[in-house]
């Protein structure tokens, strides 16, 4: 009769695993909030390692002007796409990989030659992505975007932003957040 008092008084805690088996048997657990279409399990926000951030917001500000200064980026682009990717939180995994505040992908870091669970050479190597993606499509945000959420094969193959509902969204949420007119070509 206690326990079902707690229920009640929504004491206990409670939980729930979404599975999702892929075609080759592989099984990924996502705990918490998550959506499931044909396309496979979503989780609704990113993985985090271990508990409270322990990167002040403060800290990882600082890192993203010194990174976009030292890739000539434009600080607000750089500061929105770390917001799409992580809400800025370095502690960030998702569920193929990407880690840290800027999500690089183990094969991205290991490229840039970063630490990508370091909070200042995840921020450094994922501005030097980005600033390469802008250099290698003509300075035009979109595009660099797009390569740095599809990889830059897909912009290519595509011969524009790639018609992928994750990367158009990707790409016009982190244009609305820096402004689409503040400098750089669309």
């Amino acid at each position: 009769m206690a326990a079902l008092g707690l229920v009640v008084a929504g004491v206990v805690p409670c939980g729930a695993q979404v599975l999702e088996i892929g075609d080759d048997g592989a099984v990924a657990t996502y705990a918490g909030a998550a959506t499931w279409t044909d396309a496979g399990v979503t989780p609704i926000m990113q993985g985090v390692r271990g508990g409270a951030s322990s990167v002040a917001p403060a800290e990882v500000r600082r890192e993203l002007a010194a990174a976009a200064a030292a890739q000539a980026l434009d600080p607000a682009l750089l500061e929105a796409v770390a917001w799409a990717e992580s809400r800025f939180r370095h502690e960030a995994l998702s569920p193929k990989g990407a880690a840290g505040v800027m999500q690089l992908m183990p094969g991205t870091a290991r490229e840039l030659g970063v630490d990508r669970f370091d909070v200042a050479q995840n921020i450094a190597g994922g501005a030097a992505y980005l600033g390469g993606m802008m250099r290698r499509f003509g300075g035009n945000r979109s595009l660099a975007l797009a390569a740095y959420n599809a990889g830059p094969g897909a912009v290519l193959r595509y011969g524009g932003v790639p018609p992928f509902a994750e990367t158009q969204a990707y790409v016009a949420q982190i244009l609305a957040r820096v402004g689409a007119g503040s400098g750089g070509t669309e």
